[in-house]
C-alpha cells in the first residue's frame, strides 16, 4: 500500500521507501513521519507483502523492522540480496534491541544498516538519505560502465572492418597513419 500525497504528480523524483513492520501502529506512525519528511512511502505489514510490494512499484530504499513474524527483516534482507533486480537495493532494519548477535545476523543476511531504537527521525533520515544517494551513485556507475562497455564492443568491430578492409586491399604490415586515414579517419584518430 502507498501512502501518497494528492498535490504531487506522477512524475515525481522523491525517493520512494518501502517500510515494513509487522506492527501495524509502529508501521503508521513511521510512514507518517517518513512522508512529513518529503518521502514517498509504501507500506507492507509483512515481509511477504514487501516482496509483492516490490514487485508492483520501483522501491529506493527498504527499511523494516528486524524482528518481524512469518518472515524476519534479516530473511527480507537475505530474499532482496537473492535477487539479481533487487541487489543493490538499500536495506536498513531496525531494532529495539541492542544484542550484537542480531546486528551481525542483519548485515551477514545483506543489510546496509541496523538502527537501534530509540533513534532521533532527524539522524534516521539522514542515514536514508546516505543510501539513496550511493544507490543512485552506484546506478550511474554501473550505467556508464555499460555505455563504455559499448563503445568498446563498437570500437573493436571498427577495428575489425578496417584491418578487412586493409586485407582486400592488399595492405600486409600496418601502414603510417596519414596512408590510411582515407578510409575510415574517424577510426584513425584513435
Amino acid at each position: 500500500m502507498e501512502i501518497r500525497s494528492t498535490a504531487l504528480l506522477e512524475t515525481d523524483e522523491r525517493p520512494r521507501i518501502l517500510a515494513v513492520d509487522s506492527n501495524k501502529t509502529n508501521l503508521a506512525v513511521m510512514a507518517r513521519r517518513l512522508v512529513d519528511a518529503g518521502y514517498r512511502v509504501s507500506t507492507a505489514d509483512s515481509g511477504q507483502a514487501a516482496v509483492a510490494e516490490l514487485h508492483r512499484a520501483p522501491i529506493d530504499l527498504v527499511l523494516a523492522e528486524l524482528n518481524m513474524r512469518r518472515m524476519s527483516g534479516a530473511e527480507l534482507a537475505r530474499l532482496i540480496r537473492g535477487e539479481v533486480m533487487w541487489r543493490d537495493l538499500p536495506v536498513m532494519l531496525i531494532t529495539g534491541k541492542s544484542k550484537p548477535a542480531d546486528a551481525v545476523r542483519a548485515y551477514e543476511a545483506g543489510a546496509d544498516d541496523v538502527i537501534l531504537k530509540p533513534f532521533h527521525f532527524e539522524v534516521l533520515f539522514a542515514r536514508i538519505n546516505r543510501r539513496i544517494d550511493r544507490a543512485r551513485s552506484l546506478k550511474r556507475l554501473r550505467h556508464d560502465n555499460a555505455t563504455l562497455d559499448a563503445r568498446i564492443v563498437e570500437r573493436a568491430i571498427q577495428v575489425g572492418e578496417l584491418r578487412d578492409q586493409l586485407a582486400r586491399l592488399g595492405v600486409v604490415g600496418l601502414q603510417p597513419r596519414n596512408e590510411l586515414a582515407h578510409l575510415r579517419p574517424d577510426i584513425i584518430a584513435l
